[in-house]
């Protein structure tokens, strides 16, 4: 009797146990605490002081009901939000279902290659972001079909059946699924990065030996038996040497799968533009052709410039910019060239005429760049002193010593050293200008006759009748004793003469004299020993 009565009371305990505990859980807690989550039934006293509750389930409150928290600036929409949640994110919130909301309606968000199935405001956020234009898609109505049409260049196999064969065309993913919507019966397959002849794809595309050339690419590519470009040429994994990865994946999508034979060769397809080779047909065969050239002899690299003279001969001397320039004798009727080797052919670019112009060309390595660029000699025979002579920056200009042709009315020279002493000396053009010297009162005469200038020799008459330079040999300038020029002091002005312009005496560009060919035309002795002067 008494084991009875002991069952009775322990299940009329667990009985009241039960009672208590759903009464307790009993209220809707806005908020658990002051910082838990939101709209959780609760016990009371677990309940947020600063927050509202009731004795009901939450989905009968009015402060937890659910719905659609709008978000306007992100164009985000998130359901079974509760309204005091969605107000607090300054967001608007809806009752209604989120397929019933219209700015909350989906389409495919296309931004460069990346794809999103969002609103049409989260879409604009987003281009807003990227800085990229988008292409907002009403018409693509699931996340699958949106993500298909992203990266719509990227190339891979697509596969089809014709005449009851599996077949198959090297496309852009978009040019494949524009193959399959112009065809209602064409069921289409792209596999992204595979090329057509794989293995795995059981097409009736192989391998072969069979290679082209592909326009706007410098490469050899292979060709598989369909008549689709494979990856590029390499002898060591065609035909017999088959090497099925080669043949599976296009080069640099896989791992393993690379263009590793090396530079342009008769093995080797992997061409390159600027490294001098390029795909050409040669012979029946696709090969990397060299695209170098030789002029005189001289072998050059493709895309190289460089200086030549007159008759187009490379001969080059070194200047003061640490470049070069064309050959340092400028001869009259001569001019500056640039010539080019491209695509294996050279190209020669005059430079302006009467060499106003120069051709000034540097290296980087063994590569040669040359440019004509204008000559600043203008200004040069105004110049009185080394230092602005020489400027390199305003001007194209030489000191020239021992003879000065800026002088006062007495003949006495203008131009002073660095000390601002008093020197005989000129600036002249360093590369000599061209002149119309066959025309009457041209540019020439004026500009030759600045170096014109007068020697006066005095003599002296000794005892036995003999006249002899006054005072010895110390003051020989220009003749001798025996009435000849000075070989050094006739050079000085011959050089000066011909570092002015079309000055001189000299041959032309093509090897034939000019009007003077001879130093003794150049210089005439005038005077008699009656007075004991001569003029030269």
């Amino acid at each position: 009797m008494k084991d009875k009565k002991l069952f009775l009371f322990v299940v009329l305990s667990i009985f009241l146990v039960s009672i208590i505990s759903a009464q307790e859980v009993s209220s809707c807690c806005e908020r658990l605490g002051n910082s838990g989550p939101w709209c959780q039934n609760a016990p009371e006293n677990q309940c947020g002081s600063n927050y509202r509750s009731a004795p009901t389930s939450c989905e009968a409150t009015s402060y937890c009901r659910l719905g659609v928290c709008i978000n306007s600036k992100e164009g985000t929409c998130l359901p079974n939000t509760p309204q005091r949640v969605c107000d607090d994110n300054e967001g608007i919130w809806d009752e209604r279902d989120k397929d019933d909301i219209p700015q909350c309606q989906l389409g495919c968000c296309l931004i460069g290659e990346q794809a999103a199935f969002v609103t049409l405001t989260r879409c604009k956020s987003l281009s807003s972001i990227y800085g990229l234009e988008i292409n907002y898609r009403t018409d693509i109505q699931s996340e699958v079909e949106c993500i298909a049409n992203a990266r719509p260049k990227v190339k891979g196999a697509c596969v089809y059946e014709r005449e009851y064969e599996k077949t198959c065309k090297l496309l852009t993913k978009k040019e494949c699924q524009e193959m399959e919507i112009g065809s209602e019966d064409l069921n289409v397959e792209f596999h992204e990065n595979y090329l057509c002849s794989a293995d795995e794809l059981t097409t009736n595309c192989a391998a072969t030996t069979k290679t082209t050339c592909v326009e706007g690419r410098d490469e050899v590519y292979f060709l598989d038996s369909c008549g689709n470009l494979a990856n590029v040429y390499d002898a060591g994994k065609g035909g017999l040497n088959y090497k099925a990865n080669y043949w599976t994946y296009i080069a640099g999508t896989k791992a393993g799968v690379e263009v590793d034979c090396g530079s342009g060769s008769d093995t080797c397809g992997n061409c390159d533009y600027f490294l001098g080779t390029t795909c050409k047909a040669v012979g029946g065969k696709h090969v990397c052709k060299d695209l170098s050239c030789k002029y005189e002899g001289q072998p050059h690299q493709h895309g190289e410039t460089w200086c030549a003279d007159a008759k187009g001969i490379s001969t080059i001397k070194i200047n003061d910019e640490g470049g070069t320039s064309s050959s340092g004798e400028d001869l009259p009727g001569g001019r500056h060239f640039r010539l080019i080797c491209y695509n294996g052919e050279v190209s020669v670019e005059p430079c302006a005429d009467f060499r106003q112009e120069v051709c000034i060309q540097s290296s980087i390595g063994n590569f040669k760049t040359a440019a004509c660029r204008v000559n600043l000699w203008q200004d040069c025979y105004s110049q009185d002193n080394q230092k602005d002579c020489e400027n390199l920056d305003k001007r194209d200009c030489q000191w020239f010593e021992d003879v000065s042709i800026l002088t006062d009315e007495n003949g006495e020279s203008l131009a002073v050293d660095e000390d601002g002493e008093k020197t005989n000396a000129s600036c002249i053009p360093k590369y000599s200008p061209g002149f119309n010297f066959w025309e009457q009162g041209g540019d020439a005469e004026s500009m030759c006759s600045m170096a014109s200038t007068e020697c006066i020799v005095q003599y002296e008459k000794a005892i036995i009748g003999v006249w002899t330079v006054s005072g010895g040999e110390e003051n020989i300038t220009c003749l001798d004793n025996d009435e000849e020029l000075v070989e050094d002091w006739a050079k000085d002005r011959i050089d000066l003469c011909m570092g002015l312009g079309d000055c001189g005496i000299s041959k032309n560009y093509i090897n034939v004299d000019g009007y003077y060919d001879d130093t003794d035309d150049l210089f005439t002795i005038t005077g008699n020993l009656t007075g004991g002067k001569k003029e030269t």
